[in-house]
């Protein structure tokens, strides 16, 4: 190995390739198998990132996923062509509190095979999800030095670390030597305060960051590491708006700061990959010669699939449209592997974003989706009951467009809809049910909820309120509800027990929505299920209702049209 440069006047830059949705500040939010419904920005703002530092005829390391790699092998390849070094991030974004020690070295084998595969050439250099410890996690030396790696730049220094561990320096392990480059860091005499780059560049004010860089080979002449993540310059990535205030100004404050900060050292410094400073860098490959992986899953439907329609009530909804968007992708062929045929029927709720527009973009050329628009804004039940109304079949699901219940489990729910029964609702409170990252007194209030209608109505389940159910539509056709918006989702349920319907709950995972906020007004919502309750007792005690007709199996599919805008 080469010994390293003594260039005063160069940075080693760092690029993080990874998107809004893999980062730690969501880690608790957003589970890695709901990765793939989410807009994926990482191309656009990688190729940003190429083009701004071939304005400045500089080179770079980035670190890139796996799961990246994997799913777009040409970008990766892109990269190297471009003549910048690719190493490892990892393959799922996973920080080590996570893995074993086996799971670690499967994953650096799992991501090296990834990025390989699209570089042609062999991985040298890794990053790990998380800022490492030298008192806690110098044991991945020896899993790196045995997978081949050169270097590692993962580990933030600490004072008490001493100064030679604050810069680049070799690590050994049972005769190995792996290089390490730590975070840069300015020591305030208290303690250290990393000045490297991303995060740090935004958050701090850069006068001061900026001073501190500038001071930096007058203090050692061992090289400077920056780094920043492609996010960070896409100002107009969506928001996750379930995260913390604390998580949301870290992940989201001043991104549009970053480029011209970035500019500014660009046009300041020399900078060049890890490789190229140790002497390790290859030749660029050609940038052609992989083919594109397939997006979308095809959907094979057999003669006698079941038709069935998913009714989505949507108002105000524009930012969670792409993420439903490739949810559903993913529903249709689940259902279609249980045997239904899937029509997709959107209601929007007199909106007054871009949700009528997006819809049409995005759904609006698919032959089974009907786009059904209210004149004026009337509530999540009244959209249900829309979709019921206008839906050809027997069969009909009504999902929420924030996916908080995970859409796939219709392809398990329909299938209980056997004979006999009405509505299968999902159960969060189920006891085998569960419930994510959703405010306590959300769940208390929800909870609370849910005991009151156990002591008025007949049927007694966990779970009254929930807006992820499937229906006979013959039971729900000519139901008139007196609640149009939340609390006309108990009101459905409560006049099918009522007048003799069977219901089922199935139980479910209820997940906090990621993106825009929720329309339910609380207080008013507290008192109305009162009032609600009170009406549904009365119902009970002194109304009449016509029996539910039992189903008699599946139903001819309604001939009736209805108007797509």
């Amino acid at each position: 190995m080469a010994n390293r440069p003594q260039d005063r006047d160069k940075h080693l830059l760092t690029v993080l390739v990874e998107d809004y949705f893999h980062v730690g500040a969501f880690e608790d939010l957003i589970q890695q198998r709901n990765w793939g419904n989410f807009e994926p920005r990482y191309e656009q703002n990688t190729l940003k990132t190429l083009d701004l530092l071939d304005e400045f005829n500089t080179k770079a390391t980035f670190f890139v996923l796996g799961w990246i790699a994997e799913q777009n092998p040409s970008l990766v390849r892109e990269i190297a062509a471009r003549g910048h070094e690719v190493a490892s991030r990892g393959f799922y974004h996973r920080g080590l509190k996570n893995l074993t020690a086996d799971e670690f070295r499967a994953d650096l084998c799992r991501s090296n095979e990834a990025i390989e595969s699209a570089t042609g050439q062999k991985v040298i250099g890794y990053r790990a999800a998380e800022k490492l410890r030298f008192d806690r996690d110098e044991w991945i030396f020896e899993a790196l030095a045995d997978e081949g790696f050169a270097y590692d730049a993962s580990f933030m220094p600490a004072r008490r670390d001493g100064r030679t561990r604050r810069f680049a320096h070799q690590v050994h392990s049972s005769g190995r030597a792996v290089w390490e480059f730590p975070y840069s860091t300015r020591d305030l005499g208290l303690g250290l305060l990393a000045i490297s780059g991303g995060n740090y560049f935004r958050q701090i004010p850069y006068t001061m960051t900026r001073g501190a860089v500038r001071g930096w080979n007058t203090r050692t002449d061992a090289p400077f590491v920056s780094y920043f993540h492609v996010w960070e310059l896409d100002p107009e990535q969506p928001r996750i708006s379930a995260a913390s205030r604390f998580n949301r100004i870290r992940h989201y404050r001043k991104l549009d700061k970053m480029e011209w900060i970035l500019r500014e050292n660009l046009a300041a410094y020399d900078c060049l990959s890890i490789a190229e400073h140790l002497g390790l860098a290859e030749p660029p490959p050609d940038a052609d010669g992989i083919a594109e992986p397939v997006v979308r899953e095809s959907i094979n439907l057999t003669a006698d699939a079941t038709p069935a329609t998913i009714v989505i009530p949507c108002y105000n909804e524009e930012e969670a449209l792409p993420y439903l968007a490739n949810t559903l992708r993913k529903v249709e062929v689940a259902m279609a592997e249980a045997g239904y045929g899937t029509d997709l029927l959107f209601v929007n709720d007199h909106s007054t974003d871009r949700t009528l527009d997006r819809l049409s973009d995005i759904f609006g050329d698919m032959p089974n989706v009907r786009i059904i628009s209210h004149a004026q804004n009337k509530g999540v039940a009244a959209g249900i009951m829309t979709g019921i109304s206008e839906a050809r079949t027997e069969i009909v699901c009504s999902m929420d467009c924030d996916c908080t219940y995970d859409p796939l489990e219709l392809a398990r729910m329909v299938p209980l809809l056997n004979d006999g029964v009405d509505l299968v609702t999902a159960s969060p409170y189920h006891r085998e049910g569960k419930v994510r990252n959703v405010p306590g007194w959300r769940l208390f209030l929800s909870k609370g909820a849910s005991f009151l209608y156990r002591r008025v109505l007949r049927s007694k389940i966990a779970t009254y309120t929930s807006c992820f159910r499937v229906y006979r539509r013959s039971a729900f056709a000519e139901m008139k509800l007196d609640e149009s918006g939340f609390l006309g989702v108990a009101e459905m349920l409560g006049r099918l027990d009522l007048a003799g319907g069977k219901i089922i709950e199935f139980p479910a995972v209820l997940e906090v929505r990621l993106f825009g906020n929720s329309k339910m007004k609380t207080a008013r919502t507290i008192v109305g299920h009162v009032s609600l309750l009170m009406r549904l007792l009365k119902l009970r005690y002194f109304g009449n209702f016509l029996p539910i007709e039992p189903s008699s199996g599946q139903d001819e599919l309604l001939a009736s049209e209805s108007t797509t805008e």
